[in-house]
């Protein structure tokens, strides 16, 4: 792993311990904790959270995909968000997947294909509904859910994977603070969390990488989100900007003031602050347009 990926986990696992010291689970939903979809341990694990008293009732489902740079991030630090969107009346699945460098790219969109692999196998039993799907991600999740929802929507990119796409719909994407142009981590001299994710062999011709080149007018609606002091800021605008002229439905929202640093990057998942109430109420509004 490089500096700087290991100093990268280092403070964000500092300062994710902290937050949620300061935030108590929100109340009203019912939790089925440590279920796998894979074969590779704890990095297969997942949890699904609903509203309390809807066991019996098929929700919409919103899968969240969480970020960290593609090195750092589980389903510990995502638990009070994703519990948090299940109160708004979805059912939320709140996963794990592969970290770099022990597994590099495409690691992540193999584990999001299997994670609805398994939601369309047990749909009944868990009353899940994979026709009435969504994907939240943010930063490096909100680039593989982008990745992924241009997979499930052009069959020609997802071979390009080898992968079998499931029986899903994706009828939305919450896509916040993200990074969209994979194939930009492969330019230049590589390093950092660019050589973690992807190592030496993966070129910027790979049209793997080439995520845009894939994104068709079937692209599901997308809820996009930034912050005055969010650092990727500058990657929403253009994002929003290709999606509309796809003739993509799209809708662009920057978060707090230039006079405010707390509202930074991924700052909807620190639900102390009324900004992540009001982008997470927004998001999931969106959702139930697209129903």
């Amino acid at each position: 792993m490089s500096v700087q990926s290991l100093m990268f986990r280092i403070s964000a696992g500092r300062n994710d311990r902290k937050r949620d010291r300061a935030i108590p689970l929100p109340q009203g939903v019912t939790q089925i904790r440590g279920l796998s979809y894979g074969r590779h341990g704890k990095y297969s694990r997942f949890d699904i959270y609903r509203p309390e008293n809807t066991k019996d009732d098929r929700l919409p489902t919103i899968v969240s995909i969480h970020g960290g740079g593609y090195v750092y991030g589980d389903k510990k630090i995502y638990r009070r968000y994703c519990m948090d969107l299940a109160r708004r009346g979805f059912c939320v699945i709140n996963f794990n997947y592969r970290l770099a460098p022990r597994w590099r790219f495409p690691a992540p969109l193999e584990d999001t294909n299997a994670l609805l692999q398994w939601v369309c196998d047990h749909a009944e039993a868990y009353r899940l509904d994979p026709r009435r799907l969504f994907l939240v991600g943010d930063s490096a999740g909100a680039q593989i859910a982008s990745q992924y929802a241009a997979m499930v929507t052009d069959p020609n990119y997802a071979d390009l994977f080898g992968l079998q796409i499931p029986e899903i719909r994706i009828l939305g994407v919450g896509l916040n603070c993200g990074t969209y142009n994979t194939a930009a981590l492969a330019d230049g001299e590589r390093t950092g969390i660019a050589l973690d994710y992807l190592g030496r062999r993966i070129r910027s011709h790979d049209p793997r990488l080439h995520v845009m080149d894939h994104i068709t007018e079937r692209f599901p609606p997308a809820h996009i989100t930034t912050a005055c002091h969010d650092f990727l800021r500058k990657e929403a605008r253009p994002m929003h900007q290709f999606l509309t002229a796809k003739g993509i439905r799209a809708q662009l929202t920057c978060y707090g003031t230039e006079e405010d640093a707390s509202v930074g990057h991924v700052f909807h998942v620190d639900l102390r602050l009324p900004e992540a109430t009001r982008c997470n109420d927004e998001q999931c509004d969106f959702f139930r347009t697209c129903l």
